[in-house]
């Protein structure tokens, strides 16, 4: 069983402004000569945190994190204004760009999943391979799955926490009502609000509970980050078509990848992985079968290192060919 690569500290950062709003914490860590590596974090809004370097061989890979638009230590905090998927992939642009990367792989696990995918659908020339987890691609059905019924089914106790923040008349439509909470100008029904959403969902990701992960969606400036960006994302459809990803599959058609996904995930159930491998035709998919949704899970975690070393040798193969 792989566990994550020794500790290290980045070699640069910097904050990079994307527009005459948003400013995105961007660091590289590694083998300023190795391969390019993109770590696109979750939500939308969770941010980065310094373990997610060790998914990657610092001797092989150069890696890239970057907060997205009102994550983590990106600025502002929380910010909704121009924050839409496509500012999300043109963001990811500017990234590249300015630090003269040619192409590179991207990594990517929940909405991570979901932003890798639409930039290579979009940019598929500047991607070398792709390595994704717990696939979400942002349908009306998953949304309401998670958060309108289904999953609340799986978890009913944890599911009251959830929905005690909503009166019995909105309830009809659980994210709007949320939306309004956490858009609005009252700051404890705000905060309420968050917490009560990022809880839910932290509860929810791993097959067993994990006090880490609990941990970390509790913290009020993570959860508010976190909730008012997925609402707002998830009122609007998340800026996609319908069925968009999926529709747009073909554009991948060149781009090797390895799709990870738990047997247990009931944040993004399996179905979404396994739709999407058959839409992909150079993917790979790799189900865990005792683990849920999250990347720290010690199933999950040992697959994504084994991909990350697998991609390194296909690609270095491939550039020796």
């Amino acid at each position: 069983m792989r566990t994550l690569f020794p500790e290290i500290k980045p070699n640069e950062s910097f904050f990079l402004t994307a527009d005459s709003v948003h400013e995105l914490y961007v660091e590289e860590s590694g083998n300023s000569k190795g391969i390019p590596v993109v770590f696109i974090h979750g939500g939308p809004g969770a941010g980065c945190e310094p373990g997610n370097r060790r998914f990657f061989n610092p001797e092989i890979y150069r890696i890239v994190l970057f907060d997205q638009r009102g994550a983590g230590r990106s600025r502002p905090h929380a910010g909704l204004r121009n924050n839409t998927t496509r500012d999300l992939i043109e963001d990811m642009e500017r990234i590249r760009e300015r630090l003269d990367i040619d192409r590179w792989v991207l990594f990517g696990g929940s909405w991570g999943s979901t932003l890798a995918l639409s930039y290579a659908e979009c940019y598929p020339a500047r991607v070398l391979a792709m390595v994704l987890r717990g696939v979400f691609l942002c349908r009306p059905h998953e949304i309401r799955w998670f958060y309108q019924e289904g999953a609340s089914r799986i978890f009913p106790e944890y599911w009251l926490d959830y929905l005690a923040q909503i009166p019995d008349d909105e309830r009809d439509d659980l994210v709007r009502a949320y939306h309004r909470r956490l858009t609005g100008d009252d700051e404890i029904a705000r905060m309420s609000a968050a917490k009560a959403w990022s809880i839910w969902e932290g509860r929810c990701s791993t097959l067993l509970t994990e006090k880490s992960i609990l941990h970390r969606f509790s913290d009020p400036h993570f959860a508010l980050s976190l909730a008012r960006i997925e609402a707002h994302y998830f009122v609007n459809n998340s800026f996609l078509a319908y069925n968009q990803i999926l529709r747009d599959a073909y554009r991948l058609v060149d781009i090797p990848g390895i799709v990870i996904h738990g047997r247990y995930d009931m944040v993004c159930p399996m179905e979404n992985a396994f739709q999407l491998h058959r839409a992909w035709p150079k993917s790979q998919l790799r189900i865990i079968p005792d683990c849920g949704h999250a990347a720290g899970e010690p199933g999950i975690t040992n697959a994504l290192i084994k991909s990350t070393i697998e991609i390194a040798r296909l690609l270095t193969r491939d550039q020796s060919s």
